[in-house]
Parts: structure tokens; sequence; C-alpha cells
């Protein structure tokens, strides 16, 4: 094999155990999420503003410990923190079967959101840098799918466990997903070393220091918002789906995430060839579009072909923004920066969640649940808005949207 196809290979052991590896942590918090509120509420008689603080305070807490990860990886082996943050997390999502009150349970998930927001940052940081820079599109497209099919399939596992197994086997099916990690990074040296500082006089690392230096971080808060708003939609799924079921007397309604899942598989590795060839707006606005589609369909909605049929939608828009967004950003920032890039990127999914549930959920009180999907097709709308205004208006800048730099 000559040196620039080793160069360009994409599907090495540590892309690969990786991957896995993201599948896991990912689903370990998925399995978990969807149920908290039904346990909450059963346990501890929470009431509504409780049950949302389940959610908002780990994400804010995995937000902010993004934040600390992206500065500290400066100063500690990214490896340490890695294992640091994937053994709070296996550990607490264990110990959520002895929760003695509301209070106890919420400082666990401030705990958890810690563990989660290091490993979160520092596995797709280590991914995007072993990742070719030509195929950047591709490899975030089929690393993504790691992420997209756990927030597909985890809250159906979840729900699934609680209604036939209990909390406590939960919880422990959580731990044993997360614990997994270690063996799989550990026996397949997934874990590259730590950079070394530039030498003196290495001109090829004085000038990536110097373009990490000169980029603007202010680059990546207009995709950043985009991810923002699709992950709103996903929050309205996440937290209201089941109810909406009841409501129009779906008794399998879960099987949203499953055929969501479905296309999502499908449209990941189309998606990431196809930002790679054509830049992300090829992507983004049919993508949009589908999603829109979806959640028009979703809140008509009565019965189980129209359910699938949005559920199919759902995954062909949703499986392709999201790594389109994520690499979009990792192939504005030089590699020094990755780490805050995909900081960014998970922070702003975190955001759109928690805004998502308290926003949507205030709309449903009024509206009913029905109405409220289309509100969420509303924000996809504006998504879609300001980005063919970005095409349209920003000049020179949106011609790296539409195609990749000669």
């Amino acid at each position: 094999m000559t040196n620039t196809e080793e160069r360009s290979r994409l599907w090495t052991t540590s892309f690969v155990c990786l991957t896995i590896a993201s599948f896991l942590l990912f689903l370990n918090l998925q399995e978990l999420l969807a149920s908290f509120p039904a346990y909450a509420k059963e346990t501890f008689t929470a009431g509504d503003v409780a049950v949302s603080l389940l959610t908002s305070l780990f994400a804010l807490s995995a937000i902010a410990t993004r934040f600390a990860t992206a500065a500290l990886m400066r100063k500690v082996h990214r490896n340490v923190l890695l294992f640091i943050g994937l053994g709070v997390a296996g550990l607490i999502t264990l110990s959520y079967m002895w929760a003695g009150s509301l209070g106890s349970l919420l400082l666990m998930r401030i705990g958890y959101g810690i563990g989660f927001g290091m490993a979160s940052t520092i596995i797709p940081t280590l991914v995007s840098q072993i990742i070719p820079a030509s195929r950047i599109g591709e490899g975030i497209g089929y690393f993504g799918l790691s992420t997209s099919l756990a927030m597909s399939i985890g809250p159906m596992i979840g729900l699934n466990l609680m209604k036939h197994a209990g909390w406590p086997t939960l919880t422990l099916t959580g731990a044993v997903t997360a614990f997994a990690i270690f063996p799989l990074l550990l026996l397949s040296r997934a874990i590259p070393p730590k950079p070394q500082a530039a030498a003196p006089g290495d001109s090829g690392r004085a000038s990536a220091a110097e373009e990490a230096v000169s980029f603007r971080k202010s680059k990546l808060l207009y995709p950043a918002l985009l991810n923002v708003l699709l992950s709103i939609t996903y929050s309205g799924l996440l937290s209201f789906i089941a109810l909406f079921g009841q409501a129009v007397h779906l008794e399998q309604v879960g099987l949203f995430f499953l055929f969501n899942a479905i296309t999502i598989v499908l449209i990941r590795p189309i998606s990431g060839k196809l930002f790679d060839r054509k830049g992300p707006g090829a992507v983004l606005i049919p993508a949009a579009a589908s999603v829109i589609a979806s959640m028009l369909l979703l809140s008509f909605t009565t019965t189980m072909p129209l359910l699938i049929v949005s559920a199919l939608l759902y995954g062909l828009g949703f499986g392709a923004i999201q790594p389109t967004i994520q690499a979009w950003m990792l192939r504005m920032t030089p590699k020094a920066q990755h780490s805050m890039a995909n900081s960014l990127f998970y922070n702003s999914t975190d955001l759109g969640v928690a805004i998502g549930a308290f926003l949507l959920g205030s709309i449903a009180a009024v509206t009913g649940y029905a109405t409220m999907y289309r509100y969420s097709a509303g924000f996809m709308l504006l998504f879609l808005i300001l980005f063919i205004a970005r095409l349209l208006f920003g000049g020179k800048r949106s011609s790296a949207v539409v195609s990749l730099p000669q």
C-alpha cells in the first residue's frame, strides 16, 4: 500500500472502534432519557417542572463540561480525560437505581452530564483527526450514524426494558453499555497518542499553529444555530411522541424510532459523499424539506401507515442534516481546533433539546400535541429560510456552502 493510499484510508481499526464506542456512549444516554419522566413521576410524584429538570440540568452540565474539556485537552492527556469521563458516566448510570429522592436524582443527572460531556467531546475529536481530509464528509457521515442510530433505537430499548423488566434492570443495562467501551478502546488500541508540540523550525506545524490562531470561532455559530433548530424538532419527538400516541390512540407509536432508524442508515453514506463533492447546500436544502414534511404529516397522523411514512421522512432529513453540519464545522476548522468545533456541535444539540423540551411543551399545553408538531415544522422552515438567505445574500462566503473549494 502506497503512502497516498494509506493516508486516504477511512475504514481503519481506530475508526471502526471509535465509531462503535460512540454508539455505545449515546446508547447509554438514550436508553434512560425517555424513561426518566415516567420513573420520576411514578416514584417521587414529581411535577412537570421537576421532570423537565432531569433533562435540562443534564444538558447544562454537559454543555459547561464540553467547554472545559476542550480547554483541558491542551494541558491533560486526552486519554486520561476520556477514561475519567466514561467511568463517571458508567458509575452514575448504575447508581440511578439507588436514588432515594428526586433531589439526589437531580444531582446524579448533573454528575452524569459531566462524565458524558467529557467523553462526547473527546471521542469525536479523535475520530475527526484520523479521517482523511478528502473524505471528511463521508467519514463523519458514517461516524455520525452511530449517534443517530443510538438516538433512534435507544428510547425504544429503554421504554421496553422499563415496561417489562423495571428500572433497576434498565439502569444496569445502561451501565453495562457504558463500561463495554473500556475493553473496546484498550484491546483495539483505538486511541492515538497525544500530539506532540511543534519543534522549532518545523514549518509545517508552525503554519498549522498560525492557522489555528487566525481562525475565527464566530464562523461556527451559523451552522451551530442551524443544528439548534434541528434539535428542537428531535426534542419534540423524544419528549412527547408517547403522549401524542396516547392522544390519537396509537399504541405502537414507539415504532416511529425504528422506522426513523431505517432511513438514517440508508441516507448517511449518500449524504456524506454528496457533501464531499458538492458541499452542505446540496444536502441541507432537500433534507430540511424532508423534516418539514415529516412534522406536518405527523401532526395529522391517526393511523400507523401515516406514522411510518412520517418516521421514514424524518430519518431521511435528520440522518442527512446532522453529520453534514458536523462535517461542515470541522472542514472550516483547523485540526488543532477540532475539539472546540466538536464541543460546539454537541453543545448546540443539547441546547436545542433543552429549548425544545420547554418551548414545545409550553405550546402543547395550550394547543395540543398535533399543533405542537406543526410549530416544530415551523422551526425547520426557519432553518431553510436562514440557509437559503445565506446562499442568496452571503456573497463570496456562500460559495463555500455550495461546493468544495478548488
